[in-house]
């Protein structure tokens, strides 16, 4: 799928020169700044639904520590 992606000068700047430090087209930096976002907005639900379940599991040991 194509689409365009606008951005700021600096914003593209910023890419370029990542780009370039890390050896890559600007196009294939920004599909890896997705792919991380995606990822990292997907582990940081994990997380927080896992500790929902430590809370609940342990809901009456925690409420007696905070005492």
């Amino acid at each position: 799928m194509a689409m365009t992606l606008r951005l700021t000068e600096d914003e593209q700047a910023a890419l370029q020169a990542r780009a370039e430090a890390e050896g890559m087209s600007m196009q294939e930096a920004a599909r890896r700044a997705v792919r991380e976002f995606v990822a990292g907005a997907d582990h940081r639900e994990r997380v927080a639904l896992a500790a929902e379940k430590v809370m609940r599991s342990h809901a009456d040991a925690l409420r007696r520590l905070g005492e």
